[in-house]
């Protein structure tokens, strides 16, 4: 009896053996496959297009001052009708004008006294009212913009802001600059991997950079994620950078 039990344990223990070693092999196999990994090359696609602006929005505004609110207000309803001939003899449809309300505030200024120091004091009231034209005629709108000039040369108390030129489908070119510069990302990963004779594979991830609306000639070289949108051209260039990681095949 002790003879076998004896036979029985070098038995357990020579199994044992052979059970850790085969237990060690396989995972010194599975260590060494997830330790090599796959190769991958990580490259930037550019792709720039010319574009141009299609509507405008252009800010004009009356203001006056008068010493009393009812004054103040008179005054900038009757102000009102020689802006409405500008623009209407500049050809902008009224269908595109959005007008703000009338508004009267206090003025308010700020007064030197002569021992040091300030004050405020009232002075009158303030009226201000703003019309936004928006049109597609864009030269219409550089024409009225233009001419406003000499209607400010009269005497009258109107503002107007440079107008704004922008881009109606800005997703649709975004689409398109996005497809070219993901297939300029794989030319040059592939120009990169060539000398070592190795393939690019499927994409691995891909992350859109910077979208810029620029201005002609505008700088291109910025990479930063914030971005530029031009409104002060019509004429304009577009430019999107994209990220993009490959796997490589041997």
């Amino acid at each position: 009896m002790e003879k076998q039990s004896t036979l029985a344990m070098t038995i357990l223990g020579v199994l044992l053996a052979i059970g850790m070693s085969s237990a060690a092999f396989i995972l010194g196999v599975q260590a060494k496959k997830a330790a090599s990994g796959q190769q991958s090359i990580t490259v930037k696609g550019l792709a720039v297009k010319d574009v141009k602006a299609d509507n405008a929005e252009w800010t004009v505004t009356i203001s006056v001052n008068e010493p009393t609110f009812a004054d103040a207000l008179n005054r900038l309803r009757a102000e009102r009708p020689a802006l409405d001939a500008f623009l209407t003899k500049a050809g902008l449809d009224k269908s595109g004008w959005q007008e703000s309300g009338e508004s009267v505030t206090a003025h308010m200024e700020t007064i030197y006294l002569p021992q040091g120091g300030t004050k405020t004091e009232q002075r009158g009231y303030d009226a201000t009212q703003n019309i936004v034209i928006a049109s597609k005629d864009l030269p219409k709108i550089v024409n009225a913009s233009k001419d406003f000039l000499a209607l400010q040369a009269e005497g009258r108390p109107f503002t107007a802001t440079d107008p704004l030129y922008l881009v109606g489908n800005l997703e649709d070119i975004k689409m398109s600059l996005i497809a070219a510069a993901t297939e300029n990302a794989r030319k040059r990963a592939e120009e990169f991997v060539k000398q070592d004779k190795v393939k690019v594979g499927v994409m691995r991830s891909a992350s859109q950079g910077a979208f810029y609306i620029l201005a002609p000639g505008g700088n291109t070289d910025n990479d930063d994620y914030g971005g530029t949108y031009d409104k002060t051209t019509i004429n304009k260039l577009a430019k999107v950078v994209v990220t993009i990681v490959y796997n490589i095949e041997q």
